[in-house]
């Protein structure tokens, strides 16, 4: 197995799935199939945010049916984990991260191996990376609820919250990046920042007396049913509506208008909870926007499909 660096673009010419396949041509196969099993970085150049976004799991290799010389690395969903802080190409000392980029005054390099869509990493270079893009997002808009908070709510809801704790990136970066207990946060963080927390249902944004935002992150495709660690997989909520959204109580529609179960929610509470004109409120960067095939699934496999009592 190999850790690897993968250049993504969002205009590429290739058949990208974000977060579910990644599209490349015959002369990067063999590096391709070393990271099997492993981490890979993903990247964008010029055209997108220009540096190191998120890590994510090979799961195996697959020939593109339609191009006999083009093929997918078939990726993990559910190991997917965008960066909090986007990655330069660069340390803060000026060095580039691979060793691979490095001009005679280890600056990165234009041209030549920075060009090529696969590059090999190597586990210094791939904890160095990982190190600077897992720095927490600052400021009250990100900040997960306290223990204190977690408790509380572990009294109102069934599901489990995870207390916050800072990443120790000290032992194994690996271990990290498989773990809930630095997971759950980060997304937490992430999702409250994208929808400056304000409740994407009910539209309003309420802070307890310290300034911290009440509103939680939902998973869109539950970690349970596969679902990744994107900013795109998830809305920021109320307690209430979270709860609701989890039990498919509410979901939203292919044109963003809210879907209530109205045999198990009376018009009145959905009227109260929802915002006028009942449609989801979105981030305004659209990269961070729901993707529809998340909403897809929500609206297919939970919403009107748990039993609720």
């Amino acid at each position: 197995m190999s850790k690897a660096v993968f250049i993504q673009n969002p205009d590429s010419i290739y058949d990208d799935r974000p977060g579910e396949a990644y599209h490349f041509p015959r002369r990067y196969l063999g590096m391709v199939r070393e990271t099997i099993g492993d981490w890979v970085v993903f990247y964008e150049g010029r055209r997108g945010l220009f540096g190191y976004t998120g890590v994510q799991k090979v799961e195996r290799v697959e020939p593109d049916p339609k191009r006999s010389d083009h093929y997918y690395a078939i990726l993990d969903r559910q190991s997917a984990w965008s960066f909090e802080t986007i990655v330069p190409r660069a340390s803060p000392s000026g060095q580039a991260y691979e060793t691979s980029l490095r001009g005679l005054d280890g600056r990165p390099i234009s041209g030549g191996a920075a060009v090529s869509a696969v590059r090999r990493l190597t586990d210094t270079e791939f904890a160095a990376i990982v190190q600077y893009g897992l720095t927490e997002i600052d400021g009250p808009d990100a900040l997960p609820r306290s223990p204190e908070d977690v408790a509380s709510a572990a009294n109102k809801f069934s599901d489990e919250q995870t207390p916050f704790d800072a990443i120790d990136l000290n032992f194994s970066r690996t271990d990290v990046l498989a773990s809930r207990k630095y997971r759950d946060p980060s997304f937490q963080r992430q999702v409250k920042a994208a929808y400056g927390s304000r409740c994407a249902i009910s539209g309003l944004d309420l802070r307890n007396g310290g300034g911290r935002p009440e509103v939680q992150a939902a998973h869109i495709r539950p970690v349970a049913h596969g679902g990744p660690d994107l900013i795109q997989n998830g809305l920021a909520l109320s307690g209430t509506l979270h709860w609701m959204f989890d039990r498919g109580l509410v979901s939203v529609a292919e044109d963003l208008s809210i879907l209530v179960s109205h045999n198990k929610v009376p018009p009145e509470t959905a009227a109260r909870l929802i915002v006028p004109g009942q449609r989801l409120l979105l981030p305004e960067n659209p990269r961070h926007r729901p993707h529809p095939e998340f909403l897809r699934f929500h609206r297919e496999t939970i919403y009107g499909q748990i039993n609720y009592k």
